[in-house]
């Protein structure tokens, strides 16, 4: 049976498409840029990709009419704080219109749990969406979560910034707020044995984990987990605004996101008690476990998705194509080529560059720069990478997006997500000759554009040399 996975670049998206292969679906999948998409060469028969955008019904033809099932894993939360329930109304409603016209039989939505009178934009928009789709010709099952703790998901890391890095947090009155997480693990459990489950056609279901928590609760169990000691003070007059800020400055969410979070976060997410877990033979985790679990997701190197590599974690829109061309005309560049006697070595340097591994000269000044962005508004360095080994196109590498990565053709490129007066790229290549060569392009916008070249030129000057020589060293 063939089904069509929507998000499929995203968070959730990235753990079922594996689950449904194993478990003999012939999977589509949908997303906004194929550049970004990368496929194991094991699933290269059984899946096929699609450039679909949702806010746009003429490509809505891209989507085959021989589909059984579907998924719905789309929103808009961080794209906007004012506009994204808009934004997702269009979406479902263009989703529903075109999935009509399909052989579909069974659609199924991941939701957010909104049980409370008084809901936040958010939730209200997932109300709303849920209330699109469900008017759809087809056996339609809503599964609404609260919090997903798994490794790389935006709640797993921002509760883990906070732990890690505030011995003492005066915090929002916010993290008294009850909610039930659930792990990611049982997340993708509750989607994939819905799908074509008689049991679960036209109805709604809650999943949330064994324990109801405060976000206080949450932290100082997780700080626990990790054998640190750490309070939490909680003071009534911190505002929302102020609260997103607080949220923006520690933690390595964007600025667009801790609005909305911090605006949900104000309401309880309890599930209402159903039988699904029982009927789908499913083993919740707990808190602790889902934690356990999920660091030793990241100590084995195996995080499959991350919440970083969102394109709403960033300044850019959904398309990396339009990047791919480095522009040569009204240009500032600096250009720096080495001879190089193991290229193999130099390309894993490259490889590995950003994260826990530095920039290899002067990290102190790109933690200061990356610093200075945050305080503008910007993504800073704290998004770091999802894996220390592997790279791909779209992935977020600190205040960098990955445009291209061709391990073959030795050659990455770098797109800047920092706050610019203009556009930056920087790329690496190692050419047939075992020539490194390193080239930063700025296009500047405006006078200011050019006047920040010239005040950067100094450190540039060192910077990028050093760089350079230590990732040409064998």
């Amino acid at each position: 049976m063939r089904v069509l996975l929507t998000g499929a670049n995203g968070y959730i998206g990235k753990r079922l498409l594996p689950v449904l292969v194993n478990m003999g679906y012939e999977v589509v999948c949908c997303v906004r840029d194929r550049n970004r998409f990368q496929i194991d060469e094991e699933y290269l028969e059984t899946v096929k990709v699609i450039e679909a955008d949702f806010l746009k019904t003429h490509t809505l033809e891209n989507i085959p009419n021989d589909i059984d099932g579907a998924f719905y894993l789309i929103h808009s939360m961080s794209v906007d704080t004012r506009n994204f329930d808009e934004l997702e109304s269009v979406s479902a409603f263009n989703f529903r219109e075109r999935i009509e016209k399909t052989e579909v039989r069974h659609v199924i939505y991941l939701g957010g749990i909104g049980n409370e009178a008084d809901l936040s934009k958010h939730l209200r928009s997932r109300k709303m969406v849920e209330n699109i789709l469900k008017k759809g010709k087809f056996a339609f099952t809503a599964i609404n979560a609260g919090i997903i703790l798994g490794s790389g998901s935006a709640s797993f890391e921002i509760i883990r910034d906070l732990v890690e890095k505030l011995p003492v947090m005066i915090a929002p009155k916010w993290l008294l707020t009850k909610s039930q997480p659930i792990a990611v693990r049982n997340v993708i459990q509750f989607l994939s044995r819905s799908l074509f489950n008689k049991y679960t056609f036209n109805k709604q279901f809650d999943i949330g984990g064994p324990d109801i928590l405060t976000y206080k609760d949450m932290i100082l169990k997780f700080a626990k987990i990790r054998n640190l000691r750490r309070s939490v003070i909680i003071i009534p007059l911190m505002t929302p605004r102020l609260s997103s800020y607080w949220l923006y400055f520690v933690t390595s969410t964007s600025y667009k996101l801790a609005v909305n979070l911090v605006d949900s976060m104000k309401v309880p997410v309890i599930s209402k008690e159903n039988d699904l877990a029982k009927v789908l033979e499913i083993d919740l985790l707990d808190f602790d476990a889902a934690i356990r679990y999920a660091f030793m997701r990241i100590e084995q190197n195996i995080v499959i998705s991350s919440w970083i590599d969102s394109m709403v974690s960033g300044v850019m829109d959904a398309s990396i194509s339009k990047h791919i061309q480095v522009p040569k005309y009204g240009c500032f560049t600096d250009l720096k080529k080495r001879s190089i006697s193991d290229p193999e070595r130099v390309l894993q340097n490259i490889w590995s560059i950003g994260g826990n591994t530095g920039w290899y000269y002067a990290n102190w000044l790109w933690r200061l720069r990356g610093f200075l962005d945050k305080l503008m508004g910007g993504v800073g360095l704290r998004r770091g990478r999802t894996n220390p080994d592997t790279i791909n196109a779209g992935d977020a590498l600190d205040f960098w997006r990955v445009i291209l990565a061709d391990r073959n053709k030795k050659r990455m490129l770098l797109f800047a997500e920092m706050k610019l007066p203009g556009e930056a790229w920087l790329e690496f290549k190692i050419d047939n000759k075992n020539y490194l060569y390193q080239t930063a392009t700025f296009r500047p916008r405006g006078i200011m554009g050019r006047i920040y070249w010239l005040i950067m030129l100094p450190f540039h000057f060192f910077i990028f040399n050093g760089m350079i020589n230590n990732m040409a060293k064998n």
